[in-house]
């Protein structure tokens, strides 16, 4: 008999055991079987919030077994909270098994849909924290399938919140936004008082599901705040698609001995390496940040040509090859891009620590030993 933690049939709970066990299935999307399995010891030492700031603390992660959420858990687990993850495992999404590799027996997971309302109730009470990164990504696929954008980052936000207003008041939220919802910056570096431009459906609704935890806080006062997030990159990241991030895709045909393309190459950029991401999030839980929105930058802006340079030389060679952008890319492209972000630094006290070319170097060694489980393409060569 599986043991059952909701009284909703869709949200079934199984434990399996931890070594030896199956990756886990893939969900085809809608409403999944929830199933929650110990997720091996976390990896120690590290900058951030002291341990005891986190020791025996419940958090739930939406998303969790994507790029940020699944290093944001590792972070946790690292520091001794409870975490419970949520996900859908919609393989076009990004969430991964092996992301939670290290940690399986220190967390648990919970496959379902925030799509669906009735699975939300039991899994937000009694958390302390919720970081909530739950969403579609891609801004093409949200240009030729809005109503699935429109579905995951704006009507799924609404569940969460009234599950949160009605069932855990007492939490705290930190959503993840995106810098897409300024669009094509009217000056730089792109500051919170900037015009909020978004330039596709996905820019759109990210900002309705950043507007909902805003107006959650003003008028039901639950302590949601949000990070508006530049480009993140780092271990766990998607590299088969370039449905994440571009960078991605260059990391992957690098590693292979393949060429990848840059498309215009003169654009600015700035970056933030996975793990100052994590410490964005975990600086976020405090009260100096409630109802309001940051950007999260890094360190100083790139072209897309002199970062294609910098990948290149801390992977030891390759190439690249500059192109015009595809005409359904350029309509939606933003140009220039890169954020203020010293509001979030006063409040919190957070600042990046990883460089570009140090990150680049963490990266590339990570998956020269772990391509093989985030590729459906060849190993890197011999």
């Amino acid at each position: 008999m599986l043991p059952i933690e909701t009284p909703y049939l869709t949200n079934l709970t199984f434990n399996t055991a931890a070594s030896g066990s199956n990756p886990g299935p893939e969900s085809t999307g809608g409403t999944s079987p929830s199933i929650s399995r110990p997720v091996a010891a976390a990896p120690g030492g590290g900058p951030g919030a002291a341990s005891n700031d986190w020791a025996g603390r419940s958090v739930l992660i939406t998303g969790g077994l994507g790029f940020i959420g699944s290093s944001l858990a590792h972070r946790l687990v690292e520091m001794g909270a409870d975490v419970l993850i949520v996900d859908s495992l919609i393989p076009q999404y990004g969430g991964n098994w092996f992301n939670l590799h290290g940690i399986e027996d220190r967390i648990k997971v919970n496959l379902s849909d925030l799509r669906d309302r009735h699975v939300l109730p039991h899994l937000v009470r009694g958390r302390d924290v919720i970081f909530n990164l739950v969403g579609q990504t891609s801004h093409l696929d949200s240009m030729t399938d809005p109503l699935t954008d429109l579905a995951i980052n704006t009507e799924a936000q609404l569940h969460l919140l009234e599950a949160c207003r009605k069932d855990a008041p007492q939490t705290r939220i930190v959503f993840a936004s995106t810098r897409q919802i300024y669009g094509a910056p009217s000056y730089l570096p792109v500051d919170e008082r900037h015009p909020l431009v978004p330039p596709d459906v996905n820019g759109i609704n990210k900002l309705a599901g950043e507007f909902y935890h805003l107006l959650y806080h003003r008028v039901h006062g639950l302590r949601a705040s949000s990070l508006r997030l530049t480009n993140t990159y780092g271990p766990r990241m998607r590299v088969k698609d370039a449905r994440q991030t571009f960078l991605g895709i260059w990391i992957r045909l690098a590693l292979q001995g393949k060429p990848f393309e840059v498309w215009g190459g003169e654009q600015l950029r700035d970056f933030t390496y996975v793990d100052d991401a994590v410490e964005a999030f975990l600086a976020a839980v405090t009260p100096a940040t409630e109802g309001k929105a940051f950007n999260i930058g890094g360190f100083p802006p790139l072209s897309l040509a002199a970062l294609a340079e910098t990948l290149l030389a801390a992977n030891g060679g390759g190439s690249s090859v500059i192109k015009p952008f595809p005409p359904d890319r350029k309509k939606i492209d933003i140009g220039d891009y890169h954020a203020d972000d010293s509001a979030f630094r006063a409040a919190t006290g957070w600042r990046p620590r990883v460089d570009m070319a140090e990150g680049l170097g963490r990266t590339l060694d990570w998956y020269r030993a772990n391509l093989q489980h985030y590729s459906e393409e060849e190993e890197i060569p011999k």
